[in-house]
């Protein structure tokens, strides 16, 4: 009889792990064993979702989440902190070097925290500090009611100029269901209604006329590239300055997948990502600058942020050094290759995308265009066949940005995976099979329902069988057994 073969390190750890959780609260760990399982059986398309390293995930679990640490590196607010400055300087060291940046700043918690510190550290430099200089003082505490109160309404009377949400912009660029909306007088610009792509021109001539403080570049679901030298031209002409969101592409940028006009940190003043979707790291924020804003940048705690998250920044650090391995620039490459691949066997059995393909790591089908359907409807039907998307609005979108008319689907997390172009392709079937057998419901009062959907039982069964199969051949986490 053969012996047992031993558990891997990995499956050690985490079995561990949840030995421990469990006998405190079984439930969670149930949860957490559970969505390994079912992470594992269904198609990932969901373009800002990726999958972490076992060490990035352990470095989070770990003794750095009991500290403290307001301040930054060598200028904590708390004694005991030598071991937090350890892997926060380590995160900015790995991101400087990465990305070719001349400061980092890792303590962000999200990509919305990272977006609100680039933004206060531009307020600060452009508002506050010309402000402080005419007072004749070093700090704001040091100005008169007087000069406060005119330095307050100073703040909430600039102007920013990002991409529209239906162009594939992001509601954090100065949309008023967002603070930064809130904080800014925000105009948008769109897209060329005919090609979907960004008019530069027609940017360049918007900028002139409404003369913004700042003006963000970047985007959550547009599938093409953008200029930033062009972006930085138009900023510099009207005297704004230019913040990138690259929170979607860092890891492209990261892979040199994304270079020369197209990486955003030698054009733009400063830039924010987030570290997990296709920088494959832990769920948290950066931002990136060149050195006129790093002390600004560094008073993001207390300006926006809480304490900082040392487990977390200790699993930045860990990814970021993963990403510098040359083996993360054949991930990036192969990422854009399976974009390009799925959307050419979308587009071959019949589905519309918008901008007619993509650049970068995502796709935007527009499912009213093909099918008829609402986003809303096609992301239920195709969730039901074991294919995870996520709605998503389109140019001019007439359903609005709850329904919408589009889906949004990425490819960095079945390239984690391994997936190819081979089986890209038999996923734009499986898409397509699952959208071209859907049909809108009704409410129960007969008409027509944007939310509900019809789709037969044998299809999405029979599709969900396929998903299943072809990840099957593709084990997530194949160093983990739980059972």
């Amino acid at each position: 009889m053969s012996a047992t073969p031993p558990r891997s390190t990995e499956s050690t750890a985490f079995r561990s792990a949840l030995d421990v959780i469990r006998g405190v609260e079984p439930r969670v760990a149930d949860a957490i064993g559970q969505e390994l399982a079912d992470q594992r059986e269904m198609l990932k398309l969901i373009a800002s979702e990726n999958y972490a390293s076992p060490a990035t995930l352990l470095a989070m679990g770990n003794w750095f989440s009991d500290k403290y640490a307001e301040g930054t590196v060598g200028r904590r607010f708390y004694a005991g902190c030598r071991n937090v400055d350890t892997v926060e300087a380590l995160a900015a060291e790995h991101a400087r070097e990465l990305f070719g940046a001349q400061h980092a700043y890792a303590q962000p918690h999200s990509g919305i925290d990272a977006n609100l510190v680039a933004f206060w550290a531009i307020l600060a430099d452009r508002v506050e500090a010309p402000a402080l200089a005419a007072a004749g003082v070093r700090n704001v505490n040091d100005l008169s009611d007087a000069d406060w109160a005119e330095l307050r309404s100073a703040f909430g009377n600039q102007r920013m100029l990002g991409m529209s949400l239906d162009a594939g912009g992001h509601l954090t660029h100065g949309f008023r269901p967002n603070i930064s909306g809130k904080m800014f007088d925000q105009r948008s610009y769109g897209t060329d209604p005919a090609t979907g792509l960004i008019d530069y021109e027609a940017l360049r001539a918007q900028a002139r006329e409404f003369k913004p403080l700042v003006i963000v570049a970047g985007y959550s679901a547009y599938p093409r590239l953008v200029n930033f030298r062009i972006m930085r031209e138009i900023a510099d002409e009207v005297g704004a300055t230019l913040m990138v969101d690259m929170a979607h592409f860092a890891g492209l940028v990261a892979g040199k997948v994304l270079t020369g006009d197209f990486d955003p940190v030698p054009h733009a003043q400063i830039v924010t990502t987030t570290t997990h979707k296709s920088l494959r790291g832990p769920r948290g924020g950066m931002v990136l600058c060149d050195d006129s804003l790093k002390d600004q940048v560094d008073r993001g705690c207390p300006m926006v942020l809480g304490g900082p998250l040392p487990h977390v920044m200790a699993a930045k650090a860990v990814a970021l050094a993963e990403a510098r391995r040359p083996d993360f620039q054949d991930y990036a490459q192969r990422v854009v290759d399976n974009a390009r691949a799925l959307a050419e066997g979308l587009m071959r059995r019949g589905a519309t995308l918008v901008t007619g393909g993509t650049d970068n790591h995502l796709n935007l089908i527009d499912v009213a265009s093909s099918y008829g359907l609402t986003g809303r409807q096609a992301e239920a039907a195709l969730l039901d066949s074991g294919v995870v998307t996520n709605r998503n609005a389109i140019p001019a979108d007439p359903n609005g940005a709850w329904y919408t008319s589009g889906i949004r689907i990425g490819t960095p997390a079945l390239t984690t995976r391994g997936l190819g172009g081979a089986e890209m392709d038999e996923i734009a079937a499986l898409i397509v099979t699952v959208l071209s057998a859907t049909e809108q419901g009704k409410t129960s009062k007969g008409a027509v329902s944007k939310a509900q959907h019809v789709l037969d039982e044998k299809t999405s069964d029979e599709v969900a069988r396929r998903a299943s199969d072809l990840v099957a051949g593709f084990p997530l986490y194949p160093g983990v057994d739980l059972s």
